[in-house]
């Protein structure tokens, strides 16, 4: 079973599927554009020592997201 959660919780080393963005219409347009598009795949791969922002690897690409902008993009995990 999938458990439903945002991005920011995403733990390094570990993968997801990006199933929403609740952020409002231009940030929503830029995630989209970044590649945080509903159904793929997006790998948590470095945090930084503050652990604000992290590294997501999505479409091919490594993409340094601030939490507080990782935590308007809804993710399904497997167990």
């Amino acid at each position: 079973m999938e458990e439903t959660k945002t991005l920011d919780r995403l733990a390094v080393g570990r993968q997801a599927t990006v199933a929403a963005l609740s952020a409002p219409a231009e940030q929503r347009r830029r995630m989209l554009e970044l590649g945080f598009v509903p159904g793929r795949t997006v790998a948590a791969v470095q945090e930084s020592p503050w652990g604000d922002p992290v590294a997501y690897a999505v479409c091919g690409a490594v993409i340094a997201l601030r939490r507080a902008d990782a935590r308007q993009i809804g993710i399904h995990t497997a167990p």
